[in-house]
């Protein structure tokens, strides 16, 4: 009786089991590559904004600090986008008339807030506070970058649940004194130990790696 299989259906089934395997870890890296790339986390996003607003002119050039703008940080969940009459504080004295600041005007004049689009937008499920991370150390560059640089506004950080977690872990080298924590630039004091800031806020990092801590 003839064979069912000649020999070398043995090295074509070898053949076929190796290409599949090398398919299935083409698309496992494939997709492991998409997971962590902009694409996925918008690291670079850029959007257009109402007003092309720079940082690296308000911030950088003229120094002005975080908080002149953004007042929520120490007190609510959110940063606070500025109204029109914080930008207008100094717009009605400079640049009165310059034709990229008509928007400003215009939602002065008719009391309505100019519509920016949001550039760090975490998802639904993700519970953040910015109160809770100026107040215990962190910086305002450790999740913005250096926003004093950028001429238009970028998210420079993936924001992943990967990336919080890496600080999460061990947050004492990402603290920073009080009085530091809207410096752009700042580098941290090498006698000043990470755990040394852990004592100094308070912090417990078991807590921080409770799912509650990010979702609730």
């Amino acid at each position: 009786m003839a064979p069912l299989f000649r020999p070398r259906a043995n090295a074509l089934a070898f053949v076929i089991l190796v290409g599949i395997l090398a398919l299935l870890v083409a698309i496992s890296v494939f997709a492991y590559v998409v997971y962590r790339s902009p694409y996925q986390t918008d690291a670079g996003y850029a959007p257009e904004q109402p007003v092309p607003f720079s940082h690296h002119t308000h911030a950088g050039g003229l120094g002005l600090d975080c908080q002149y703008c953004h007042t929520g940080v120490e007190t609510s969940d959110f940063a606070g986008i500025p109204p029109t009459r914080t930008c207008m504080t100094c717009h009605s004295q400079e640049w009165t008339n310059a034709e990229m600041l008509a928007p400003v005007r215009d939602s002065l004049a008719r009391q309505e807030p100019l519509a920016w689009n949001r550039v760090h937008n975490l998802p639904d499920f993700t519970y953040f506070s910015h109160r809770a991370h100026v107040n215990n150390g962190v910086g305002c560059e450790s999740c913005h970058g250096r926003v004093d640089e950028m001429r238009m506004t970028v998210q420079r950080k993936p924001l992943t649940m990967e990336w919080c977690l890496e600080c999460h872990r061990d947050p004492g080298p990402h603290l920073r004194p009080e009085n530091e924590i809207t410096t752009m630039g700042y580098s941290a004091e090498e006698d000043t130990p990470g755990h040394e800031w852990i004592s100094h806020y308070g912090i417990h990092p078991d807590r921080l790696m409770e799912c509650s801590t990010c979702h609730r």
